[in-house]
């Protein structure tokens, strides 16, 4: 199956009759009429409209346009609005912080940057211009210092579509950032649209998206997974969608009980922060048939909960594990009987399955020799895959240095069991000496069920210090050393509020920067080499 590239993709949908309803938590960022319902043609208008805007601010086929602004599903039209006219997104998550925009938007030497006047206040306010890191600034909202406000460039004509070749550059997105500066990953339309999205789009027993069914999406819009999701779902013509842009239940649930989903996709993070909404009676995932998640492994707990939430007979949960510029090279699929066991040390959802058969190839090497060990012994995960992004953006001997031949170093630590499951130990630079992370927090979140977040940072000397984030901001030491017995020695835990741990725009924990504010810069016990 080859799928249009995202310029003409709407147009497409529209001239096919595509009967799909969106609903949206807010009103879009790139939209006066305060809307929360669209049909397609409505889409198709809006991203044909709005690469008039870009056309009317100077942007040209080839030229890199950066979006940096509110989380929200515009970034993923925003991105077809460019590449319409044959530029090249780059998405950019408003989370990041001020110092790392900069670095970003350097790298980037983009033509023209898209953002709000609220965006450009905050980096003013961290002493920032990022009008400065571009040619020409759109503004979505309100006029600012610096740069044009939309109302210059609406009512531009429409441009016609300057699709471009296949194998350059469609669209830029930036990896998570938990260990330091995000990547700028270059993806072509062959590997993110005909492979990724494609591959997505085909109708599959179980695991595929029915045209009866109501798709719901939770995510930051500003990674590729965002895009490839819109072009895979949209395509199977669901009869509704559902986009919500904030992981907070009290922002998420009237939506969802407004448009009960039957299918859910959301990063963990936001699976985390609606679990209590999911364990009550009268909860909105009541008609769930199918969960998936993106992004990371998911604690047992809260699969636990969702699947128990629908009335469903046999609900299914898949877990999907990627990285940015690989695409995902496993998954798995999770029932109420997977997760039935608590409390003990068991792989669980660090078992992130297999790969795609015919997909992806998966081996473990020694981090120092990078030779290949046998099954059943932990080392340093490697991916062979057709869908490989291009490479990073100004910096190309970070991507030599990840590349053994065909192989892509992912920087996680795992083991390959005699079965050729994948089991997933942590990420090089956050492993401890005396066991996983990764473990360690799903057996905490098991045994401790009013722990929210549980976080543990390793360091080259000295016991691992444990971060935990509670539902009520107490721990009761008992329960707390009754969790540990049998886990690694750990240090005295830090308990925070969860406005206090660092995040990405996925909800994943900046652990460098947490490892900064608490250890005072304490080495890791990694080496850091792959990130």
């Amino acid at each position: 199956m080859k799928l249009l590239a995202p310029g003409p993709f709407f147009d497409v949908l529209a001239d096919r009759g595509t009967g799909t309803t969106v609903h949206l938590s807010r009103p879009l960022d790139i939209a006066d009429d305060g809307r929360t319902t669209y049909d397609i043609p409505d889409l198709a208008h809006l991203v044909s409209q709005a690469a008039g805007w870009l056309e009317g601010l100077g942007v040209t086929p080839g030229d890199r346009v950066a979006v940096i602004k509110p989380n929200h599903w515009d970034y993923v039209l925003l991105a077809c609005a460019a590449a319409r006219i044959g530029a090249v997104p780059a998405l950019i998550s408003d989370r990041l912080p001020v110092e790392t925009l900069q670095v970003l938007l350097k790298r980037l030497d983009a033509k023209a940057l898209v953002t709000t006047s609220a965006t450009l206040a905050a980096a003013r306010g961290a002493e920032t211009d990022l009008t400065a890191f571009t040619r020409r600034t759109l503004t979505l909202d309100a006029p600012a210092p610096g740069a044009i406000p939309l109302a210059d460039v609406r009512g531009h004509r429409t441009p016609p579509p300057r699709p471009r070749p296949d194998d350059l550059t469609l669209a830029i997105m930036h990896t998570s950032g938990t260990t330091g500066i995000p990547k700028l990953v270059r993806h072509s339309a062959r590997t993110l649209i005909h492979r990724i999205a494609a591959d997505e789009a085909r109708r599959l027993p179980l695991v595929s998206t029915r045209r009866a069914d109501t798709v719901a999406q939770a995510a930051s819009y500003a990674h590729g997974r965002g895009l490839a999701w819109t072009i895979s779902v949209f395509w199977l013509a669901p009869r509704a969608a559902v986009i919500l842009d904030a992981y907070d239940a009290r922002l998420a649930e009237p939506v969802l009980r407004a448009h009960p989903p039957t299918v859910l996709e959301a990063a963990p993070s936001a699976f985390v922060r609606w679990q209590p909404l999911a364990a009550s009676p009268d909860n909105p995932f009541h008609d769930v048939r199918l969960y998936v998640n993106a992004f990371d492994a998911v604690h047992p707990p809260t699969v636990r909960t969702f699947l128990s939430a629908t009335r469903r007979r046999l609900p299914l949960w898949v877990q999907v594990w990627g990285q940015s510029e690989t695409g995902p090279l496993t998954f798995r699929c999770l029932t109420r009987r997977s997760v039935r066991a608590t409390g003990e040390r068991h792989p669980t959802t660090r078992d992130l399955g297999r790969t795609v058969p015919g997909k992806a190839g998966l081996r473990v090497v020694d981090p120092t020799t990078l030779q290949p060990v046998g099954r059943g012994r932990p080392g340093l995960v490697q991916a062979r895959t057709r869908t490989l992004c291009a490479g990073y953006v100004s910096e190309p001997e970070r991507m030599r240095a990840k590349l053994s031949g065909p192989w892509f170093t992912t920087g996680d630590l795992g083991l390959i069991t005699r079965s050729g499951r994948l089991l997933l130990l942590d990420r090089e630079v956050d492993t401890i000496p005396d066991g996983s992370c990764v473990e360690i927090e799903d057996v905490i979140h098991d045994r401790l069920p009013e722990v929210v977040e549980a976080v543990v940072l390793g360091r080259a000397s000295g016991l691992s210090q444990p971060v935990l984030v509670t539902r009520d901001g107490t721990l009761d030491p008992g329960a707390w050393q009754q969790a540990v017995t049998d886990l690694p020695p750990l240090g005295e835990p830090t308990v925070l509020s969860l406005d206090q741990l660092p995040l990405t725009a996925t909800g994943k924990v900046r652990r460098q920067e947490l490892r900064d504010r608490l250890l005072d810069g304490a080495p890791p016990y990694g080496t850091g080499r792959w990130t």
